[in-house]
């Protein structure tokens, strides 16, 4: 497995350097803004779709870990948060 990182690391040279003139590394946030496949095999799931900038993104997850995570009660909290979004609208 080849994971691609839910963040990208980008350097000081990208951004600048920092008030001392040396390199610091930066954490970038990535978005999963459309999802279009699924793919579990063996010990391996991803997600894949496009990012915030229409660009093809690739997220590998272990997928034991996965489930240890993401369980019913999770399931039920991002419902319950996504049901109190729509409702805002």
């Amino acid at each position: 497995m080849i994971p691609i990182p839910l963040t990208d690391k980008i350097t000081a040279l990208e951004e600048g350097l920092d008030h001392k003139g040396e390199m610091e590394e930066i954490e970038k946030h990535k978005w999963l803004h459309n999802i279009n496949t699924f793919q579990a095999h063996k010990n391996e799931m991803c997600l894949r779709g496009t990012d915030e900038d229409g660009k093809d993104i690739t997220i590998w997850f272990d997928s034991y870990d996965f489930l240890n995570w993401i369980d019913k009660e999770q399931i039920e909290y991002i419902k319950q948060q996504l049901i109190k979004y729509i409702k805002q609208k």
